[in-house]
């Protein structure tokens, strides 16, 4: 059992920058493909980021590629995403993800532990 709590999120002007972290509970963290999805209002939740748990391989979603970064420290038991370069497009609720599959998954459906969000606003 796995239990996720996001952080950092907030209001930035575009261009700017926010690190969101999403601390998780349990002794195997290590050993979970960890995400990022966001759901902003009318919309489907959106795959954003992932980070494998073997080899630490990544993968972005189309629109975040050269923004974002996806990060994790196993001894912290925390996963991070670093946005750069914000745009009023990138708000919506984020949510951090879990799941014990290896591999990179890119369907909400692939995950089986979630966060309650954590909402980002970029203003114009």
């Amino acid at each position: 059992q796995v239990q996720l709590e996001e952080s950092g999120g907030g209001l930035v002007q575009a261009g700017g920058s926010l690190r969101l972290s999403c601390a998780a509970s349990g002794r195997t963290f290590s050993r979970y493909t960890m995400a990022w999805f966001r759901q902003a209002p009318g919309k489907e939740r959106e795959f954003v980021a992932a980070i494998s748990w073997i080899g630490g391989g990544t993968d972005y979603g189309d629109s975040v590629k050269g923004r974002f970064t996806i990060s994790r420290d196993n001894a912290k038991n925390t996963v991070y995403l670093q946005m750069n370069s914000l745009k009023p497009e990138d708000t919506a609720v984020y949510y951090c993800a879990a799941t014990s599959k290896t591999g990179i998954y890119y369907r909400r459906y692939d995950y089986n532990y979630w966060g309650q969000g954590t909402q980002v606003t970029v203003s114009s």
